[in-house]
């Protein structure tokens, strides 16, 4: 299986972890511990990136709102086309009546 790479005890650990906070402002602080900046900042593009490909938005308009390099929008579309299904399934979450907004929640 595909996520057999990365399961493991620390990374068992690791999700647990995130499955414990409760609001936003605890996912704020955890990862502001966590990652750098940089790190943050990146798994939020990637997101992005995923939800605008499910938009059906082009490379280019992507590219210009994310600042995501074509190879970062291509490697994501593999993986929102043939990927675990993680992509899909948060977005399904996040959006369940397909109306999937770029602008993110606050304070949760």
């Amino acid at each position: 299986m595909q996520l057999d790479k990365i399961r493991g005890e620390r990374t068992d650990q690791l999700f647990k972890a995130i499955l414990e906070l409760k609001t936003v402002d605890e996912c704020y602080a955890f990862f502001d511990d966590l990652c750098t900046i940089s790190e943050v900042q990146s798994f939020a593009q990637r997101l992005d990136v995923a939800q605008m490909l499910k938009a059906k938005k082009t490379y280019d308009a992507i590219q210009h709102e994310t600042g995501a390099s074509t190879a970062t929008i291509s490697r994501i579309r593999r993986c929102v086309d043939y990927g675990s299904g993680g992509y899909n399934q948060i977005l399904d979450r996040l959006y369940p009546d397909g109306t999937e907004s770029t602008e993110p929640e606050q304070g949760k």
